[in-house]
C-alpha cells in the first residue's frame, strides 16, 4: 500500500507543481517585468496594473476549467482530467516563453499574452481538484490529512522553484533580464509537463470513482447544486480566506515591496524563496495535525491567524529593509495560507460525496479565485487613491475581513 501510495502521491505532486509553478511564475513575472514589456505607459504603477489584469484574466477563466473538467472528472475518470490540464497548463506556459513583446508586435503582444493566460485559467480550473482526490481517494481514511497535504505542498514547492529561477536569472544584466532571461522560466515548464504525462500516464483510476462510475444518472453540475448547495457555499467561502491571503503576500506584497518601498529586486525574490522553502516543509506536519485535530479545526486556525497578520504584515514591510520584507513573508505566509491550504484538500472532500466531489472542489475553488485573481489589482488600486502614500489599512482591511468571515463560516 505504501509503495503504491508512494506513486500515486508523486504524481499528483508533479503535475500539481506544474500547476503552481506556472502561476507563480506568471504572478512574479507580473509584478517584476509584464508591465514595461506588454503595457508599457511611462507610469510604473499603472503598467504593474495592466500586467495584473492580464494576471486576472486566468481567474475569470478557471470557473469555466473547473465545470468542463469537473464535469469529465466525475463521468468519465479522474485521471482522463488530469491528463488534459497538465497539457493545457503546460503548452500555455510554454508558449508565453516564446511571445512578441509590446515594441516587437505591438498591441498583438498583450492580446496574445491575455489569451494564453486564459487558456492556462481554464486548464488551472480543473487541476487542483483533480490532483487532490487521485492522491486522497487512494488514501486509507486516518492518513487522508498526511496524503491529503502533498499535493498541496506543491503550492510551496512552485513557489520554491519559480523564485529560485527568477532569483538566479535577476543576477543577469539588465539589459539581458529584460530581452530574454524573464521567457527562461516560462520555457523550462515543457520539462516539468514532460515528466508530469509519464507518470500520470502510469496510474490507477481511484477506487471511490470506480465504485460510483456506473451510478451517474444526471450531470454532476445539477447534482452538485441539488444535493450539496450548502457544502458549496462553505468550500468556496473557506477557499476565499486562503486565495486572498495569498496573493495578497506572494503577489501585492511582492509589488509593494519593490516598486512602491524601492527595495531590491533580488531581496524580495530572495524572501520568496525562503518563504516557499518553508511552506514545503511544514505542510505535511500540517497535514499530521489536520489527521489528529481534524482538517477543519487547521483550517479555522490558519484564517484565524491571516486576519490578525493582516496589518502587521504592511506594518513590517515598512520598515522598508530586506529583512523585514523576509519577516514578513515567511511569517505571514506559512502562519496562515499554507496552514490553510496544507488540509484544504482532505478538508473539502469530506463535504462531498464522490459522485460530485471533483464538481464540487472545482467550483468551490474556481468562483472563489475570481476574487482572488483580482487582489494585486484591488490592492495596488486602494494604494493609488491614497496617492501613494504608505500605509498599511488600505489593502490590509479586505483581507482582514475577508478571513474573518471565513472563519466564522467555517
Amino acid at each position: 500500500m505504501n509503495v503504491a501510495m508512494r506513486r500515486i502521491a508523486a504524481a499528483s505532486f508533479v503535475g500539481a507543481l506544474l500547476e503552481w509553478y506556472d502561476f507563480y511564475v506568471f504572478a512574479t513575472a507580473s509584478a517584476l517585468v509584464f508591465g514595461p514589456l506588454f503595457f508599457p505607459s511611462g507610469d510604473s504603477q499603472l503598467s504593474t496594473m495592466a500586467s495584473f489584469g492580464a494576471f486576472a484574466s486566468g481567474f475569470l477563466a478557471r470557473p469555466l476549467g473547473g465545470l468542463i473538467f469537473g464535469d469529465i472528472g466525475d463521468r468519465i475518470g479522474r485521471k482522463a482530467s488530469l491528463i488534459a490540464t497538465l497539457v493545457i497548463i503546460g503548452a500555455g506556459t510554454f508558449l508565453i516563453g516564446l511571445l512578441p513583446t509590446f515594441a516587437q508586435a505591438g498591441i498583438w503582444g498583450p492580446i496574445l499574452l491575455v489569451i494564453l493566460r486564459v487558456a492556462q485559467g481554464i486548464g488551472l480550473g480543473g487541476e487542483y481538484a483533480g490532483a487532490s482526490l487521485i492522491t486522497i481517494e487512494h488514501a486509507p481514511s486516518g492518513r487522508r490529512g498526511f496524503w491529503g497535504s502533498l499535493p498541496q505542498a506543491a503550492s510551496s514547492g512552485g513557489l520554491l522553484l519559480s523564485s529560485l529561477v527568477f532569483e538566479l536569472i535577476a543576477f543577469l544584466p539588465p539589459g539581458a533580464f529584460i530581452a530574454w532571461g524573464w521567457r527562461v522560466p516560462f520555457l523550462l515548464s515543457a520539462i516539468m509537463l514532460l515528466v508530469g504525462l509519464y507518470v500520470r500516464m502510469h496510474i490507477a483510476e481511484t477506487p471511490e470513482f470506480e465504485a460510483i462510475r456506473s451510478l451517474r444518472t444526471e450531470l454532476p453540475i445539477v447534482d452538485l447544486f441539488r444535493t450539496h448547495r450548502r457544502a458549496a457555499l462553505l468550500a468556496t467561502g473557506a477557499r476565499l480566506a486562503e486565495t486572498v491571503a495569498g496573493n495578497m503576500i506572494k503577489s501585492f506584497g511582492l509589488a509593494y515591496a519593490t516598486v512602491q518601498l524601492g527595495l531590491p529586486r533580488e531581496g524580495a525574490l530572495s524572501a520568496l524563496l525562503a518563504t516557499s522553502g518553508i511552506g514545503l516543509l511544514v505542510t505535511p506536519l500540517y497535514g499530521v495535525l489536520g489527521d489528529r485535530f481534524g482538517p477543519r479545526a487547521i483550517y479555522m486556525a490558519g484564517a484565524g491567524f491571516t486576519a490578525l497578520l493582516a496589518f502587521p504584515f504592511f506594518w513590517v514591510l515598512e520598515w522598508s529593509t530586506v529583512t523585514a520584507v523576509w519577516i514578513g513573508f515567511v511569517t505571514a505566509y506559512n502562519l496562515g495560507p499554507t496552514l490553510m491550504l496544507s488540509v484544504q484538500a482532505t478538508f473539502f472532500t469530506t463535504l462531498f460525496q464522490a459522485r460530485v466531489r471533483y464538481t464540487g472542489l472545482s467550483v468551490a475553488y474556481q468562483v472563489s479565485a475570481i476574487l482572488g485573481g483580482f487582489t494585486p489589482l484591488i490592492s495596488l488600486t486602494l494604494l493609488q487613491q491614497s496617492n501613494g502614500r504608505r500605509g498599511a489599512w488600505r489593502p490590509s482591511w479586505p483581507r482582514s475581513r475577508c478571513c474573518r468571515s471565513a472563519a466564522q463560516l467555517g
